[in-house]
């Protein structure tokens, strides 16, 4: 039986079910219809098993769309992470390119606010400052080099960390991956699927996160903020979200760097893990930054 005839059995499809081929990077996707409903059947990819926790993710998943911001699922599998979801009609997969359109971006701040106030906690935590210790020491073992100018921005690493964990609040469930490809927009609401990475995190983290991923600039970041708080959010919450901002990519240029010092064949992480750090570089060295931290901490 083939993979893809597998899976739908698992699913409880009907044999011969017609399906087409969807995009997808690390999973395979499929449309399935049937008695005039469609679905996307995900096929997680070889080896996902082994970084990504299925049973947290379904948790994360069932809750999402319970509080009405993922696509229904209407099946998981949590022992590989075979998973049927309801396909939303009508919706286009976002780009950084279509969140030019800022009612798009405050859509997806009010999906962020949705999710992160209504959605029952997640199976586990996003632990960020863990996961950069953990790359590091990693990355010391493997003699692994760092982009040039690393060093001289730990200090203000440092200080954002600082600035972060004493004034720490409470977390909430939180998407943790919002790549432009992970929202479907109606023109009336904001979807955001795909919960392989989620947990309870800071809500900034993920303001900031799209932020850096739709490499928005001031209009869209004013139009996020203002469409997740309702009106003009608090200095301090603006300063967390920039503070996240800086983080974001600082994680993932120590995740590219690793990448790169593995062989890992399928990309030029060097080129990604630079790309990722000189952005970073770029923010924390911005006059503004030292403002946003120190509003951070309420001063």
């Amino acid at each position: 039986m083939s993979d893809i005839a597998d899976a739908l059995a698992r699913a409880g499809f009907p044999a011969g079910t017609p399906t087409t081929r969807l995009a997808g990077l690390t999973n395979v996707n499929h449309l399935v219809e049937r008695d005039g409903e469609r679905f996307v059947l995900r096929i997680p990819g070889a080896g996902t098993s082994e970084y990504i926790d299925r049973r947290t993710e379904e948790v994360a998943a069932r809750s999402a769309a319970a509080a009405g911001v993922n696509a229904e699922v209407v099946f998981f599998d949590a022992t590989d992470g075979l998973m049927v979801t309801r396909f939303v009609d009508g919706a286009a997969t976002m780009t950084a390119e279509r969140f030019r359109d800022l009612d798009a971006v405050a859509r997806a701040g009010r999906a962020f606010r949705e999710l992160h106030t209504t959605a029952t906690p997640f199976a586990t935590d996003f632990d960020l400052f863990g996961m950069i210790d953990d790359y590091k020491r990693l990355l010391a073992e493997k003699g692994a080099t760092l982009p040039d100018g690393y060093d001289e921005l730990q200090a203000t690493a440092e200080a954002t960390r600082v600035a972060l964990e004493a004034t720490a609040r409470p977390l909430v469930p939180s998407h943790c991956d919002p790549l432009c490809e992970n929202f479907l927009d109606t023109g009336e609401r904001m979807y955001v699927i795909d919960y392989e990475y989620s947990g309870n995190n800071d809500p900034m983290w993920d303001l900031g996160d799209l932020s850096v991923e739709g490499e928005f600039g001031p209009e869209q970041d004013a139009a996020l903020l203002r469409a997740y708080f309702g009106g003009d959010p608090p200095a301090h919450e603006v300063g967390r979200m920039v503070a996240y901002k800086a983080m974001c990519d600082l994680l993932w240029t120590l995740w590219g760097v690793i990448q790169h010092a593995n062989g890992n064949p399928a990309d030029d992480f060097w080129a990604y893990a630079t790309g990722r750090f000189e952005r970073c570089a770029r923010l924390m060295h911005d006059p503004e930054y030292s403002v946003h931290l120190s509003r951070v901490s309420g001063r």
